[in-house]
């Protein structure tokens, strides 16, 4: 019996050392020195100042910008509290939140179906992008917000817009936070 303790003790300790402490930090070393933007969370410097990152949604209010998908997340885009909502369809508060979100979106581009990325939430509740769909929807409160044409609005999508991942995964997106930045960058807000 003692020897059977022992023998697991060991284990234990060994296994500890072995997949807790020397695994990781190969596994990060590997990453640091192959994958060195990915590992570091893809972080956007601009500036001096970091301003996001291209893995992590964040919210965007002003009428002068492309808005992401709403969150459900903590208090909204916090990567503390990853989660979507878990709300089945015929949840009330649901219901009402995505109402609520139809509500300030339509005036914004009356007469257009809102693509339903821009009233519901993902299911990390941190998703840095939008569809397509949802990026032209917004395309004409933007380019009058931003005072600039609605092509080159819809150009500054267009070169943001990603494909599928190796050609059949996924879905076409727009990364909401590089698109804002490129459209600060050549338009500024006034």
């Amino acid at each position: 019996m003692k020897k059977n303790l022992l023998i697991s003790i060991w284990f234990t300790l060994a296994t500890t050392v072995l997949l807790g402490i020397i695994y990781p930090l190969v596994v990060t070393g590997i990453a640091q020195v192959i994958f060195p933007k990915q590992a570091n969370g893809s972080l956007i410097p601009q500036n001096g100042k970091l301003v996001g990152s291209h893995l992590i949604g964040q919210p965007f209010t002003a009428p002068g910008y492309f808005w992401s998908r709403p969150s459900a997340a903590g208090s909204g885009y916090d990567p503390t509290a990853s989660s979507g909502s878990n709300l089945g369809p015929t949840n009330k508060a649901l219901q009402d939140r995505v109402a609520a979100s139809v509500q300030q979106l339509q005036p914004t581009n009356p007469n257009t179906p809102i693509p339903a990325d821009l009233v519901t939430t993902s299911g990390s509740g941190l998703d840095p992008d939008i569809s397509p769909a949802s990026a032209e929807f917004q395309i004409p409160r933007v380019a009058k917000e931003r005072g600039i044409s609605e092509q080159e609005a819809r150009a500054a999508v267009a070169r943001h817009t990603k494909g599928r991942q190796f050609g059949f995964l996924g879905e076409a997106r727009v990364n909401v936070l590089d698109l804002n930045l490129d459209l600060d960058a050549a338009h500024p807000m006034h």
